[in-house]
């Protein structure tokens, strides 16, 4: 885990803090266990324990961010490509005959990454999960999509141009 062991600033105090205490981060330090897929200098990717479905995986970031705000945007760019990787893999027959294949094979794949506890965040550890889907699976959003007006896109898109202006 790349956390300093004497932090000075507040935010390195609350990010070696959040680090001591986050599952994700003693999984990437190899002390707590997990069915490891791949893994390479930044990324870490493994099997969930509370799968939606089989062959459910996460992938994480190495260094610790726990959310998005605090990710590095190559850390960001990194868990999405390993993502898209698994997913791959997940659709892959892999060139064996329908017979012999192992492991959970998808038809499609939802990627789904919650930012903060009302977006469903349960670990805070930015985590990308990669969902294998089949016909029949039972697993989906249950949302509602709203019809939207021209202006009131027009409006919010608009609002999202200033706020990026800021950050």
């Amino acid at each position: 885990v790349d956390v300093h062991l004497d932090p000075s600033t507040a935010h390195e105090r609350e990010a070696h803090t959040a680090a001591m205490h986050c599952i994700f981060c003693a999984i990437v330090a190899g002390t707590a266990e997990a069915s490891v897929v791949h893994e390479d200098d930044h990324t870490l990717a493994f099997m969930d324990i509370r799968p939606f479905t089989p062959g459910h995986l996460l992938v994480v970031p190495k260094i610790h961010a726990s959310g998005l705000a605090d990710l590095d945007p190559e850390d960001g760019r990194r868990v999405f490509a390993v993502g898209q990787r698994m997913a791959a893999a997940l659709k892959s027959d892999g060139g064996v005959p329908a017979e012999l294949r192992d492991g959970p094979r998808a038809d499609g794949v939802n990627l789904f990454l919650a930012d903060g506890a009302l977006a469903g965040q349960e670990v805070f550890h930015v985590h990308l999960h990669v969902i294998p889907r089949t016909a029949g699976d039972g697993f989906g959003l249950r949302g509602r999509p709203m019809s939207a007006r021209r202006p009131d896109l027009d409006y919010l898109a608009g609002a999202l141009r200033r706020r990026l202006d800021g950050i």
